[in-house]
């Protein structure tokens, strides 16, 4: 494909400006991408160790709820004495602009056990803490999940945007920079050929 740009001084300095944005622009979403690649390398390693632990915490607290329905008879009257916890806080951190949540539950009054003693048992105080602390669990697997989808996506948009960078516009400037340079260089040639000649014939 030819290059349609004028060979003057002027197009040149341009096109050497914008090379040389070009290539800082790459270098830019670079440093992003590997720091993005980091955070989500952390994040992997972090939502693996708790998928590690979440299966067993389930398993145990539903296992712990069977136990309790056993011995108290289905404890769905018990479940209503449960009040709704609004304590889930959603919050954002910026990691080279993409907007990461994070997610917290207050445990303030929650760890009491909220119904009374006189018609239950341990293990209904057992299943208790026991899904408490799947809620905590469950909300943080969920915000790792998120920040890891949200990082993947960011690091596939920069991706796709350094590699234009590096293999079509780069490449398209240092072209027009070398077709100018090279068209000028030749019209020195030629102006000094010219004035050498009007000299010889003076």
């Amino acid at each position: 494909m030819s290059i349609q740009v004028v060979a003057t001084k002027g197009n040149l300095i341009s096109a050497k400006k914008s090379l040389q944005l070009a290539k800082v622009g790459f270098e830019l979403l670079d440093k992003k991408r590997n720091i993005l690649v980091r955070e989500l390398i952390t994040l992997i390693d972090h939502a693996n160790e708790i998928q590690s632990t979440i299966d067993a915490a389930y398993s145990k607290a539903y296992s712990s709820l069977q136990k309790a329905n056993m011995t108290l008879g289905i404890c769905k009257e018990l479940s209503c004495t449960i009040p709704i916890d609004n304590t889930l806080k959603l919050s954002y951190r910026s990691v080279m602009g993409v907007e990461i949540p994070i997610l917290s539950i207050k445990e303030s009054k929650m760890r009491t056990i909220p119904f009374g003693v006189m018609f239950t048992n341990s293990a209904l105080d057992e299943t208790y803490k026991l899904f408490l602390e799947v809620k905590q669990k469950t909300a943080k697997l969920s915000e790792v999940e998120n920040s890891v989808y949200r990082l993947a996506k960011s690091i596939k948009k920069t991706q796709k945007r350094a590699n234009a960078l590096k293999n079509i516009i780069i490449p398209r400037f240092e072209k027009t920079v070398a077709f100018i340079t090279n068209a000028l260089d030749e019209k020195e040639r030629e102006d000094f050929s010219r004035l050498k000649v009007i000299k010889g014939k003076k």
